[in-house]
């Protein structure tokens, strides 16, 4: 993370669902012209867009931002664009980690050489990725810093996930979690929570050591909750669920950036947060998992379960300083208006329940929920 007198960076990942405004259901065999008019009318200084593993999914990525401000110009610019292409073509996109009610199985994965392989190599695992979620890249120029805050931020992961849940229902049921897009990436090899190393050195050594193997083609097949990416100089956080309202996700990442610029004041104040095992991240990650915002997590420095809304407080408090040099105070800040207002998971389900405590049958009340997600998915993107 850069200091106060270094360039701050930051770009902003989304993936998102296409499907038929009449049915509900995803689109599994989008014509190809729906990726080449978003293409045609996306600005390359804004961003970019692609195809993802399955073909009922779109990716956008913004172009390397100097300010969060400049990120939310961006990923509207890229969200409006995607969603009115989409619409040009008869149908709605959604921003939700997973799909109410539709089948994996029914999907078709992308026809490219980096998808071919990973469909062969990783079978029903690769076939199940019916998922969606959010990355955010902060830009740490020296590889040390990299791998010194890859190893401190997962602390805060489990907090981050909790306010982006946007993933209760697989293949129409009430899975009872909050993010059960963690659960289907989980599957996967080399997910999860990082390694910690003492160098950038050993981490290049342990990279290595698979591409000489030939267990993986390069670094972009170890898909960790946070990485140092391999091509840009950044560390991207992946563990988020996308949010289905753009404001929500432009406070993560503004959370993000802050976690790291904390973390990298106290190192040069000779400081540093201490590293817990990933044993102990692993029961907090798994509570954000099952129970969002809900259930607390623990604090390992008291040794107990708090609140979640107590430890947000602690973390805007550690930020502040961060947060007035980034800009992106009032960012930060909204993320008490998400625990009042509830994730989109929280949405979700009281959508769901109250469709069915009204007599409306399963089909029906996950519609209703689809219904909700596309409408949600273009507030705040009218214009910028």
């Amino acid at each position: 993370m850069p200091s106060s007198t270094e360039k701050f960076t930051v770009g902003i990942e989304e993936e998102y669902l296409l499907i038929d405004p009449e049915t509900r259901d995803l689109i599994s065999e989008p014509s190809d012209a729906v990726l080449q008019d978003c293409e045609a009318a996306i600005d390359a200084s804004v961003g970019g867009v692609r195809p993802e593993f399955l073909r009922a999914q779109v990716e956008v990525g913004t172009e390397v931002c100097t300010s969060i401000a400049e990120a939310r110009h961006h990923l509207t610019t890229l969200r409006r664009t995607v969603a009115e292409v989409a619409e040009n073509h008869g149908m709605k996109i959604i921003a939700a980690s997973t799909h109410p009610f539709a089948n994996w199985s029914s999907q078709r994965h992308t026809d490219k050489d980096r998808y071919n392989v990973l469909a062969q190599d990783m079978q029903t695992l690769a076939r199940r990725l019916l998922i969606c979620g959010m990355h955010v890249h902060v830009g740490v120029e020296d590889p040390e810093d990299r791998i010194d805050l890859l190893n401190q931020i997962p602390y805060f992961l489990p907090h981050i996930l909790a306010l982006t849940t946007s993933s209760s229902f697989w293949q129409g049921q009430n899975t009872g979690l909050k993010s059960y897009r963690v659960s289907v990436f989980d599957e996967m090899p080399r997910t999860g929570l990082p390694e910690k190393f003492d160098s950038y050195g050993e981490y290049e050594r342990h990279v290595k050591m698979l591409v000489d193997a030939e267990l993986i083609e390069d670094s972009s097949k170890i898909w960790w909750d946070v990485r140092p990416h391999g091509i840009f100089p950044t560390l991207e956080m992946r563990i988020a669920d996308i949010c289905t309202r753009l404001e929500d996700g432009l406070t993560i990442a503004a959370l993000y950036a802050c976690l790291l610029s904390m973390l990298s004041r106290l190192r040069r104040d000779n400081q540093r947060w201490r590293v817990y095992s990933n044993m102990l991240v692993h029961e907090n990650r798994w509570l954000t998992q099952r129970y969002g915002i809900d259930g607390g997590l623990v604090d390992f420095g008291k040794g107990e379960r708090v609140p979640y809304a107590d430890l947000l407080e602690e973390i805007i408090t550690l930020v502040r300083e961060d947060a007035q040099r980034l800009d992106c105070v009032a960012e930060v800040e909204r993320a008490r208006q998400i625990i009042a207002d509830g994730t989109s998971a929280h949405h979700q389900v009281a959508i769901y329940e109250k469709a069915t405590g009204e007599g409306a049958d399963a089909r029906e009340a996950l519609a209703a929920v689809v219904d909700w997600l596309a409408e949600e998915s273009l507030q705040g993107i009218a214009g910028d």
